[in-house]
């Protein structure tokens, strides 16, 4: 059997001094693994220029030089330089959003330097710095132990080998290396190797955040844009060849062809997803919740079942011992009226059964109430530690004293009075009280001791000749603002799951004080194990506390709840439930107390454990979804009417058939980018965005009614353009002003729409009360726009426009107000059919 140190102690350890780690850092890099080369400003404009409408704009420029029409070519040039500009801007803001959001998402590590503990992000770490780990850790550079205690490390990202290896300060056990995860226990360790330069970097594996595939509305958004773009390349053709046979000149059709082409390729729709999820998650990241892939944002708003841990989750984590039972003296004992004769036995071997400096809460708690009362405890030799396993769980210190193995252990009450075999009369007597204890919402831990003289140590825990000393109730108080939290997600129509380690009185206690729904009816680990997959589908619907789950409990529930069809939010802090975190949609990780292997396998990460962040997180995930669809409706009710006026009067051999040309188009599309990509994504929630249905994620992104509704928004504002065009080309306008009067209604459809759009229920009454700064800039900027195509000559000659009447101006105003606002008329009706 090996031996172990019981505690470590750092001594004189001082650490790097401070000023050498520049020097250390310039010499060996920082500690990131370098796949692939990093995402440069050229690489950025190099995919911009390979864009569709970039290719699209450099032919459209070029016919124009060829066409000796210099005026039109310069002003395509500059449309160029604008479209790359804004495309870089939103390009360079999502970008900034990402390496912002993995700076709050960077691992951490403690380091000693210049004698002092320091927290820093593993990229900064340099050979020869002093780490300080422990349980849970995702180990960040190869290093070597100093010290450790009870340290054991999972090592198959290595070496295929799945059973954690025991460490310790001797060589050939004292190696670690990056990407291992820390099993048990805590060291401190000497970093050898960074970067690239670690077995992990020569292996060529990467350690960094996986890289998610495409997200069903990914998917759906693509379908939705490929479509699009499929009806433009068959437009295009259809128009080329009209015009060919009309005009009999290539690059002239081809043109007009290409003027189609650009008002048909909805190339702001994908910028439109990229910015939102991104920016959205930076946002998030400010207000506490860290999103580990900014896709993620997207399964919020579908959230249907959040499954609750109950430690640090529901309760504040700060355990206290509140009842001791006696085995020896048949006492129960409340802690704050006890002696220390009474109390020291159990106590004694409950905190021998725990760490010397513990991280865990409970066992904190325990050595509290010992100190409390024992102010000068014994000093034991530790040889060896049984881990914390089993259904349910005890583990197992052993020390040796006078050549005596003092042996005790502490676990699960049912799991420590299978092991001490009592009689069947104390063993009832005992099960009833542990039930009433935890029946007040106590977490009841089993104590044992066991003497023993052998040389050899038993292989299992429970073989010792096991003494049960008694029980401690620990008592951890429910969050504060918990009741609250649970009231937000019952609102946002969520169902609440319970899923805890404890005692099924723990659990109902709890979740009756909380408010936690149908909270009398349990399941426990070992009845989920056993039913079969149908039976638990069944079940997971009904049921909404589980009890004494364990790891793999916990990762077959979720797949229930998923195979239901549910969008399953999953907390956890521990190591055990990574497996559960990666498996929900959306795993949710406690970021102060959590373990590193918790928020590496999480989804989101709460940095200060407060569960209020998801009500707000699920709420801006709402918001985000909710602009988003806002923003392409938008750009589908704008698009069909450029399309149309672009080429209906081909086909049907208008008198000026093709009243648009590219820089039309061009400039068309410069409004509406920015609008929907800026203005949507900037709106605040709707009022009522947390009390609806949370989305079905395997839906479309649009339904029948809300495609329909945007498609009939393009119809009619086009057929309102189309018959100012077709009236005054009738009437003897010429071409310059019937353009103008087409062009400026557009822009002033433009405008109420994306008023109209802010809201698909609310009024404009409504919605003009919403704060979005960026409404001023919309409407001076059209304004302004306006005033220069009719009031300055140079702007109007540009865009080949002629001069309107005043009233021809104001039907303009008119025929777009009308286009656009009876969909307001439409809110209101439907609202009034609805009774709200």
């Amino acid at each position: 059997m090996s031996y172990h140190k019981r505690t470590i102690h750092l001594g004189n350890i001082q650490g790097l001094p401070v000023q050498q780690v520049p020097v250390l850092l310039k010499q060996f890099g920082k500690n990131i693994f370098h796949a692939e080369p990093s995402r440069r400003f050229v690489h950025i404009v190099g995919d911009i220029v390979k864009e569709p409408m970039f290719i699209l704009l450099l032919v459209a420029c070029s016919l124009y030089f060829i066409l000796d029409e210099v005026s039109e070519g310069i002003m395509m040039l500059v449309a160029m330089v604008f479209v790359t500009a804004i495309s870089l801007y939103q390009e360079v803001k999502s970008s900034n959003a990402l390496t912002a959001l993995k700076q709050f998402s960077e691992p951490k590590v403690t380091v000693i330097r210049d004698g002092n503990e320091l927290i820093i992000n593993t990229e900064e770490l340099v050979p020869g710095d002093i780490m300080l780990l422990e349980e849970g850790m995702n180990i960040p550079a190869d290093a070597i132990i100093l010290r450790e205690n009870d340290f054991t490390v999972n090592e198959s990202i290595i070496t295929g080998e799945s059973i954690p290896a025991d460490k310790n300060e001797t060589e050939g056990h004292n190696i670690l290396y990056q990407g291992t995860t820390i099993n048990s226990g805590k060291c401190v360790a000497q970093v050898t190797t960074t970067g690239n330069n670690t077995v992990l970097g020569k292996l060529g594996k990467s350690i960094e955040a996986y890289h998610s595939p495409k997200t069903l509305l990914q998917f759906q958004i693509n379908q939705f844009v490929n479509r699009l773009a499929l009806f433009g390349l068959i437009g295009f053709l259809i128009i080329f060849f009209v015009n060919y046979l009309h005009h009999q000149q290539f690059a002239i059709s081809l043109l007009f062809a290409l003027t189609l082409a650009m008002s048909a390729v909805p190339e702001e729709i994908p910028v439109a997803f990229s910015s939102f999820m991104a920016l959205g998650a930076y946002k998030m990241s400010k207000l506490g919740i860290i999103s580990r892939q900014p896709q993620i944002v997207e399964s919020l708003g579908a959230v249907s079942v959040i499954c609750l841990d109950k430690t640090g989750t529901i309760t504040e984590n700060k355990m206290q011992v509140k009842t001791i039972y006696n085995y020896g003296t048949d006492t129960l004992i409340d802690l704050s009226d006890t002696t220390r004769f009474q109390i020291e036995n159990v106590l004694r071997y409950g905190v021998l059964a725990s760490e010397t400096d513990p991280f865990d809460a409970m066992e904190k708690a325990i050595v509290d109430a010992y100190h409390l009362f024992v102010k000068s405890p014994e000093q034991l030799n530790m040889i060896f530690e049984y881990p914390l396993e089993g259904r349910p769980p005890m583990m197992t210190h052993v020390y040796e004293q006078d050549h005596l193995k003092v042996v005790a252990a502490k676990g699960a009450a049912e799991r420590i009075l299978r092991v001490c075999r009592l009689n069947d009369q104390d063993q009832k007597k005992i099960t009833r009280l542990i039930k009433s204890m935890a029946s007040n919402g106590y977490r009841v831990i089993g104590v044992a001791s066991a003497a023993s003289t052998e040389q050899e140590l038993p292989a299992e825990q429970d073989d010792f000749n096991w003494k049960f000393e008694g029980l401690l109730a620990l008592y951890d108080p429910p969050k504060k603002n918990i009741q609250e939290v649970l009231k937000g997600f019952y609102d946002a129509k969520i169902d609440v799951k319970l899923l805890t380690g404890d005692h099924p009185e723990t659990a109902i206690n709890i979740a009756g004080q909380v408010g936690i729904r149908n909270h009398l009816k349990y399941l426990t680990g070992e009845q989920v194990m056993n039913m079969k997959e149908d039976e638990l589908m069944q079940a997971v619907k009904n049921i909404n506390i589980f009890a004494r789950m364990f790891p793999d409990a916990k990762l077959k529930a979720i797949n229930a709840l998923k195979a239901n069809g549910e969008i399953a939010a999953m907390t956890g802090d521990g190591v055990n439930d990574g497996p559960a975190l990666k498996s929900a949609n959306i795993g949710i990780a406690m970021g102060a107390k959590g373990t590193e292997i918790a928020r590496q396998a999480a989804d989101l990460i709460i940095t200060d454990d407060n569960l209020e962040r998801m009500v707000t997180a699920i709420r801006e995930g709402r918001k985000i979804f909710s602009n988003l669809k806002k923003g392409v409706r938008y750009i589908i009710s704008i698009h069909i009417p450029i399309i149309l006026i672009a080429s209906l009067p081909v086909i049907f051999g208008w008198i000026y058939p093709n009243i648009f040309t590219p820089i039309h188009v061009i400039f068309l599309e410069l409004i509406m980018g920015p609008t929907c990509s800026i203005f949507f994504e900037k709106e605040p929630a709707e009022e009522n965005i947390l009390k609806q249905k949370p989305r079905e994620r395997n839906r479309g992104f649009f339904n029948r009614e809300e495609l329909l509704i945007s498609i009939i928004q393009g119809i009619i504002i086009a057929a309102g353009t189309l018959f100012l065009y077709y009236y005054f080309m009738n009437s003897g306008a010429s071409i310059g002003q019937t353009r103008n009067i087409v062009f400026t209604t557009l822009i002033l459809s433009n405008v109420f729409l994306t008023f109209a759009n802010r809201s698909f229920t609310q009024t404009i009454y409504y919605t003009s009360r919403h704060r979005n700064n960026l409404a001023y800039f919309i409407l001076i900027i059209s304004s302004f726009f306006l005033i220069s195509l009719h009031f300055v000559p140079f702007v109007r000659n540009l865009f080949q426009l002629a001069t309107i009447t005043q009233s021809q101006f104001w039907l303009c105003i008119g025929v777009a107000f009308i286009s656009v606002m009876w969909f307001e008329v439409y809110k209101t009706g439907r609202k009034s059919l609805n009774g709200k």
